[in-house]
């Protein structure tokens, strides 16, 4: 007997990260009752363009930007109040007010000033290997929470719980601190004060967002599922140990936000023209020189969070196959396609060479992920500005062939291209918004 296909979407990043998943995200959140993110922290920086004014999104997801959809912060997600806060705060100033229409989960765990502090000093102290982490707590709200000591953002709501909880946890992380960083201490009564205050501003926003979630899909209202950082980042099947301490993949969208396996209708995965990756780690295409830098200035590669230029290279094949395997990628986004107006050829990774023999594997190791060398294949460049097209047709024909080269593959067919940063620059194909109205169809087209 056929199954009815769930009216939900999962959207993530194909490569590692900085895809360009928050405009995607806005720009689909048009066909979906609510949007939620699924994992990560603050360290996640999303830039929404809308008629020209920006919105960087840190921890809120990109519904919000929609007034009628809800938005909602699982409990995959680790929460820094004073971030939240901040950050709503800075959207009420552009204009977007979210009372009524974001929800944080009970469930989801809390990064305390004491996680900034162990993260920053391991980072910087002398010997270790770094990871390039942003050093805002993430991993260790994360190492918190998989050894069953973490604070929950329903423990906020209960000053007792609070204030006990900040106390042991200082006391232990101050002492690990001072004895293996020379850490100055943090004072716990202050650090309770603040947040039993900032506890009082959160609490209106605080739900049990699984069963709001699962409500909503009884009632045959539609979810996208909104992921952070990218496939290459996730804890299992990225290239550890360069990678995020959440799982960015397909499947943390059932662990970070309480709806069931069964309920994800389609996976889409976003993936730039080319590639990029922030901080440490292997990248087999990675180039440098001027090439480089034509494709950072061009397309402003640059973090939205930390501001860091981010390493770039050629699109890389075997990734995005490795990528659409491990989370069943349906559809894919081509974001930032016009970037790669200015060059006359256009070098593509079709396979890896790894001890004189070309595989497509990616090895689990980081030794063999740097002894990986790209076999690529030049592509003829379009030599002309796809800025602002509007359908697949009115693309170069040059621009027409990489795109389909990409699909044909990568294993996955292209739904959608990216011509620009604002919304309305971008090029919906035919059978991807079949598929979307087919899983919304209360919902207005774009």
């Amino acid at each position: 007997m056929s199954q009815m296909r769930a009216k939900t979407a999962v959207v993530l990043g194909a490569q590692w990260g900085d895809e360009g998943k928050g405009k995607i995200v806005d720009v689909l959140s048009g066909r979906f009752s609510v949007v939620a993110r699924y994992a990560g922290g603050h360290n996640a920086g999303h830039t929404v363009i809308i008629g020209g004014k920006k919105f960087i999104l840190q921890l809120v997801p990109c519904g919000v930007l929609r007034p009628d959809c809800r938005a909602v912060i699982g409990n995959g997600v680790v929460l820094d109040p004073m971030a939240f806060l901040q950050e709503i705060d800075r959207l009420k100033t552009l204009g977007v007010d979210v009372a009524g229409q974001l929800f944080i989960s009970d469930r989801a765990h809390v990064i305390l000033p004491y996680h900034r502090m162990i993260e920053l000093a391991a980072e910087n102290a002398p010997g270790r290997m770094k990871i390039g982490t942003t050093s805002r707590g993430i991993g260790p709200a994360y190492e918190d929470k998989m050894k069953r000591s973490g604070l929950r953002v329903v423990d906020l709501l209960n000053p007792a719980i609070l204030r006990t909880h900040i106390q042991n946890a200082c006391h232990e992380k101050n002492t690990i601190a001072q004895a293996l960083f020379g850490t100055d201490p943090l004072d716990p009564n202050k650090m309770y004060e603040e947040y039993a205050r900032a506890a009082e501003r959160i609490a209106p926003f605080i739900a049990d967002t699984s069963t709001m979630l699962n409500n909503a899909l009884r009632d045959g209202q539609s979810i996208m599922f909104e992921g952070a950082q990218g496939t290459m980042l996730d804890i299992d099947h990225g290239t550890y140990p360069f990678v995020t301490s959440s799982s960015a993949t397909a499947g943390g969208a059932v662990i970070g936000t309480g709806v069931g396996p069964t309920k994800i209708g389609t996976v889409i995965g976003v993936t730039k023209a080319y590639v990029t990756r922030v901080g440490e780690g292997p990248f087999p295409t990675e180039i440098l020189g001027p090439s480089c830098e034509i494709l950072r200035a061009r397309g402003q590669e640059y973090g939205a969070v930390t501001g860091r230029p981010r390493r770039c290279g050629w699109l890389d094949l075997p990734l995005l196959r490795y990528s659409s395997q491990i989370n069943g990628t349906e559809w894919l986004v081509v974001t930032k396609l016009d970037v790669l107006d200015a060059l006359k050829e256009i070098p593509v990774c079709t396979a890896y060479r790894l001890n004189g023999k070309q595989t497509d594997s990616i090895p689990a190791d980081v030794r063999g992920q740097d002894s990986v060398q790209p076999v690529l294949t030049a592509m003829p460049g379009w030599g002309e500005s796809t800025e602002n097209v509007r359908t697949f047709d009115q693309l170069p024909k040059a621009a027409r062939d990489y795109l389909k080269f990409l699909e044909s593959e990568s294993g996955a067919k292209i739904g959608m291209i990216s011509t620009g940063p604002d919304r309305e620059q971008s090029i919906l194909m035919p059978e991807f918004a079949a598929c979307l109205d087919a899983m919304s169809p209360d919902h207005a087209a774009l």
